[in-house]
């Protein structure tokens, strides 16, 4: 296990939906450029194996970058993700914190493009990639 509970300064995610509350334990800090999102592993993010779940790693991959890409710029772009590619590299347990952590971003007038890794610790969880339309 490799943190049971949440690092200073997060707070419940500051922007929510059915989803992401239906799911729970997602966590952010800071703002802008500075903006960090977190996951506490809790019993409803695993499989049955104890694992977190492979479902649960793209919801948190797809909004993670999502929200560090639509608010980590001044101002605010508003993005649907268009592709979502994720790569399953290890296993997180019930308890682990799981951060998130991007690539600066290529943002254009129409798309954008980000990579992350899902890390556990200093374990790698995932990789991602995302291909995301920027809408008026």
């Amino acid at each position: 296990m490799t943190n049971t509970r949440v690092p200073e300064g997060f707070g419940p995610i500051f922007r929510s939906s059915p989803v992401l509350d239906a799911l729970g334990h997602f966590y952010s800090r800071g703002e802008g450029e500075t903006l960090a999102l977190g996951l506490l592993v809790s019993a409803n993010h695993v499989n049955s194996r104890d694992m977190l779940h492979g479902g649960v790693i793209a919801t948190f991959a797809d909004v993670g970058m999502g929200y560090l890409m639509a608010f980590g710029v001044t101002p605010p772009q508003r993005m649907v993700t268009v592709s979502l590619n994720v790569d399953f590299i290890g296993t997180a347990h019930l308890g682990d914190w799981i951060a998130l952590t991007m690539d600066p971003p290529h943002i254009g007038s129409r798309i954008a493009m980000a990579h992350a890794r899902l890390m556990a610790g200093e374990r790698q969880v995932a990789r991602a990639s995302a291909v995301f339309s920027i809408t008026p």
